[in-house]
């Protein structure tokens, strides 16, 4: 367990989960399920007696630091690695792989995003251990594959070879959000699952795929690995970050390795990306409405309404709708039309509205 370590990546804005997430406090800061405890904490709690809480690293950017440091207060300055700027999951994950593994050559990382929702944390913890009982002693790179519920066009599709494996399987291809046509044909097949982005492997696995796959990223960080856990890494970082493409670790890497596996998973599972993933896994009532805030209802089904308590909210005649209000911005759209959500985040910016 002493050579486990978690990178969890907090980092992103959550654009399509507005106007709850904003630029200055994301969602993943947020007590989004009414549970007491943030997604970046649930996260966190989530790997108790997986690594110890010294190995737990987050992933965030400098303007986050403190949120990160006032939720998580055991964490050190070390746990914090923090971006300059954004440059998508393949140097933030870079550059948590290349400081544990100074500190660590034989680490055994998990990496995860601090906004998903589990809602079988046990199942979860037993697929993990799963997966890093696999690259404990194997250099391969795993990812936790969701068995699919519906052809949903909003995730990337993992196929694998049926007979590779019990549960961890070899990854054949990857498709980034399909159209609905093609996600339908994919859960015909029985092959496809759901791409958690949810990674596991060892500090040289990682390392070596970095230098065979994106060897101009590799190169920054070797370059640095003589400043990482000293009072050179900041200004390292900001250096590093300037030469690094935008990139994620499933196009820079995952996607081109042959040495990928996926692990068959089924823990209550939802990237936590849109209000209607969040529709799909709360408590509804007898109308199918999912209600967080003070809300008398008529004629009004299939909806998610979340208003400040404070507000008393009268709605009649809507069926499958958003209507979600926080901090002076009111959204009302259609559950079926969320991926407009960033649409509208993009134009409210662009005139000049500061509840972005």
């Amino acid at each position: 367990m002493n050579h486990t370590y978690v990178v969890i990546m907090a980092g992103g804005v959550g654009t399509r989960f507005w106007p709850f997430s904003r630029t200055n406090n994301p969602k993943q800061f947020h007590d989004v399920l009414g549970t007491g405890r943030t997604l970046l904490q649930q996260t966190a709690e989530r790997f108790d007696g997986i690594c110890p809480p010294e190995n737990i690293y987050i992933v965030t950017s400098t303007e986050y630091k403190d949120l990160v440091q006032e939720q998580l207060p055991y964490l050190t300055d070390e746990q914090v690695l923090c971006e300059p700027v954004r440059r998508n999951t393949a140097p933030c994950i870079a550059y948590a792989c290349y400081k544990i593994s100074v500190r660590d050559p034989e680490a055994n990382i998990v990496v995860a995003p601090a906004d998903h929702i589990i809602l079988k944390e046990d199942e979860f913890r037993r697929t993990i251990q799963t997966a890093l009982a696999a690259t404990e002693n194997q250099d391969i790179l795993v990812t936790l594959g969701i068995q699919p519920s519906r052809p949903d066009t909003g995730y990337g599709y993992i196929q694998y070879i049926p007979d590779s494996g019990e549960t961890i399987k070899k990854v054949k291809t990857f498709t980034e959000k399909p159209h609905l046509q093609l996600a339908k044909q994919f859960l015909e097949t029985g092959e496809f699952v759901w791409n958690a982005g949810i990674f596991v492997w060892n500090a040289k696995a990682i390392l070596n795929a970095f230098k065979q796959y994106m060897p101009e990223t590799a190169e920054v960080f070797e370059e640095g690995t003589s400043c990482f856990y000293n009072e050179q890494e900041a200004s390292f970082i900001d250096r590093a970050y300037s030469l690094c493409k935008s990139m994620s670790i499933d196009n820079g890497v995952m996607e081109r390795a042959n040495n990928v596996y996926v692990v068959l998973s089924n823990f209550g599972w939802s990237d936590l990306g849109t209000w209607k993933s969040l529709y799909e896994v709360s408590e509804k009532d007898a109308e199918e409405n999912v209600i967080d805030g003070r809300v008398m209802l008529y004629s009004t089904q299939n909806c998610i309404i979340k208003t400040p308590k404070e507000r008393l909210v009268v709605i009649n005649g809507l069926d499958g709708y958003i209507v979600a209000e926080y901090d002076n911005v009111l959204l009302i759209c259609p559950k079926d039309e969320e991926q407009r959500v960033k649409e509208f985040v993009a134009d409210a910016r662009e005139k000049g509205e500061e509840f972005v």
